[in-house]
This record gives C-alpha cells, sequence and structure tokens, in this order.
C-alpha cells in the first residue's frame, strides 16, 4: 500500500506520516515537498517516508511524480492555510490551493490512477452562520467571508466535480480549528503558547498580544484529526463531505485564560489592532454525527491536554 502525502512538512503532514507509521507499518509513505520547504517537523523520522521535491503549482512536476510512486492513497494537504495572509496575497492563495489541487486531479486523469483522495477542506468555508444553523451540519450554505476561505470552497466543488465528472475516487472533509505540537506560530492557540514560552524565558515583557477574543472555534487535537484523515479515506463514501470537529465551542478568550492558568507568571493582556481581521466568523460549532456514524470517529484528546503539549512544545524550543 503506497501513500502519498502533500504538504508532508508541514503541521498536519507530519502527524500524520506520525500515525502512518505507528499504525500501518504495511504503508509504504511518500510525501511531496518544495525545496524551500522548512523539514523541521519531519526530521525525526530517519525511516518510513521517501520525500519527492515538488510544486503543486507546477502540473508537469505533480504529473512527474504520480507517475513515479503510483498511489493508492491520496492525502491532499498542501495549502496556503493562514487566513490573514490571504487578504494580503490573495493571488498566491488562489493559485497555490485551487491550481495545485487541479494539477493533483488532471495528472490523475492522465495517468488512469484509482487512488482514493482526500481534500483536507476547512470550516472556515462556512463563513457566516446564522444562529439558527449551529452546530454546522454539512448541508449548510456556504458563505465564505476571506479569500482563503473562498479558495477551500474551491478546493471542495472541485473535488466534488472531477467525482461526478470523471469518477475520481474523493472524499471531501471540513475539518475545523485543529491544534496541537509543531502548530505554526501565527496560529491562535499556538501564538499565545509562543507567546507564554518567550515571556517565561525572559524573551520578551510580560505582555500578551492579542485579536478578537468574542470569536467561538471548535477545537480539536490534530492527533485525532489525522486519525479521522485515515478512517475517511479507510471507510468514507467516495464523493461525500464530512465534517470533523469536537462538537464543543471555546470562546477565544475563554482558551487564552486556559493557557494563561498553565504558567506561575502574571502576565498582562493586550489588544493589538494588527490582529484584527477586515472580517471574522463569529462561530463555528461543528456537527460531526455523518462522519461519525460512518466510521466510528470520535475525538479522544481533550483540549486542556492538547494546550499544555503545545505550551511544552513551545517551552522546549
Amino acid at each position: 500500500m503506497r501513500v502519498l502525502i502533500t504538504g508532508v512538512t508541514g503541521f498536519v503532514g507530519s502527524h500524520l506520516v506520525d500515525f502512518l507509521v505507528r499504525t500501518q507499518p504495511r504503508a509504504e509513505v511518500h510525501g511531496l515537498c518544495r525545496w524551500r520547504s522548512r523539514t523541521e517537523n519531519i526530521d525525526h523520522l530517519a525511516t518510513g517516508l521517501a520525500l519527492h521535491e515538488c510544486d503543486i503549482r507546477d502540473a508537469s512536476s505533480v504529473h512527474a511524480v504520480l507517475a513515479e510512486v503510483r498511489p493508492d492513497f491520496i492525502f491532499h494537504l498542501a495549502a496556503q492555510s493562514y487566513v490573514p495572509v490571504s487578504w494580503t496575497a490573495p493571488e498566491e492563495t488562489l493559485s497555490t490551493n485551487v491550481l495545485g489541487e487541479l494539477h493533483l486531479f488532471e495528472g490523475m486523469r492522465r495517468l488512469g490512477s484509482k487512488a482514493r483522495v482526500l481534500i483536507a477542506g476547512s470550516s472556515e468555508e462556512y463563513g457566516q452562520v446564522l444562529p439558527d444553523e449551529i452546530p454546522i451540519r454539512e448541508t449548510n450554505p456556504l458563505r465564505p467571508l476571506s479569500p482563503y476561505a473562498v479558495s477551500k470552497v474551491a478546493q471542495d466543488m472541485l473535488g466534488y466535480q472531477y467525482f461526478r465528472s470523471y469518477q475520481l475516487d474523493v472524499v471531501r472533509t471540513r475539518a475545523f480549528n485543529h491544534e496541537g505540537p509543531r502548530r505554526g506560530s501565527v496560529f491562535v492557540t499556538s501564538n499565545f503558547c509562543k507567546q507564554v514560552a518567550e515571556i517565561e524565558h525572559g524573551r520578551r515583557p510580560p505582555v500578551l498580544r492579542v485579536g478578537n477574543l468574542e470569536a467561538k472555534r471548535d477545537f480539536t487535537d490534530v492527533r485525532d484529526v489525522v486519525r479521522a484523515y485515515w478512517l475517511a479515506l479507510e471507510r468514507g463514501q467516495a464523493g461525500e463531505v464530512y465534517n470533523i470537529g469536537s462538537g464543543r465551542c471555546w470562546e477565544i478568550g475563554e482558551m487564552l485564560k486556559l493557557v494563561l492558568s498553565l504558567t506561575d507568571r502574571k502576565i498582562e493582556v493586550q489588544p493589538d489592532p494588527a490582529r484584527m481581521r477586515p472580517s471574522d466568523v463569529p462561530v463555528l460549532l461543528c456537527d460531526a454525527g455523518k462522519f461519525a456514524r460512518e466510521t466510528g470517529w470520535k475525538p479522544e484528546i481533550p483540549f486542556e491536554q492538547t494546550l499544555r503539549d503545545l505550551l511544552q512544545y513551545w517551552r522546549e524550543r
């Protein structure tokens, strides 16, 4: 069984490799990475992973890797995934996310590939959710509120179109916020934990900068999410879309209080206007009932443990 992961050097990709190495000993795991990609997330994997240099924005290089690997399963994780960057670099976000997926699908089609493909979508696709639409089901309207969200809607719909038009074996997911060790420092949970660790080490004054603390998000541990991704390809139905999330909402301010409870330092919290978005999604609360019924998945790692592990990650760094 050959598995190909795009975006393997990233946060989720590295945890997915960890999961496969631990639970699927027969899997031959391959990953795509750009020549300039940082590899610290996968440097601990001395064995169990074959890397292939490839930029998903280049169709010929994607086709070449597909022809070489001939995967049975593909996890398409590569993306420009930071929402604020999509406001300042919308063209890069759309080209990376949409054209990258198009190149993957066209490469598969030209090769006659029968691989099962997971498209890692996002809860950001739902965007503006009305009060009577919470918790959010897969049937909810998509009202994206950022260029990133638009790019993920396009990926989602492209996956459905290639399933219907060309019978590609595509399974789509919409994962809600997922956190844990190795999370990039630009993301809110990781950023708070990194700031606390820097304060503890005397690298910054005891002031923590924050953005919108009123937004509510459904947080799941990344290690539960990659297990869900595997189950999506193992048991999910081709052409279907599945929400993945914990089913519990945390206000960002509530999450911040939990992070601050993990340190003995006295820290002042200060708003930072630069951290505010032109428009933000007020509430994202997941109904993952469909996915649970079809796969038996449920989250196992408490969010409190996720934050402890994330803070410890930054303390060690």
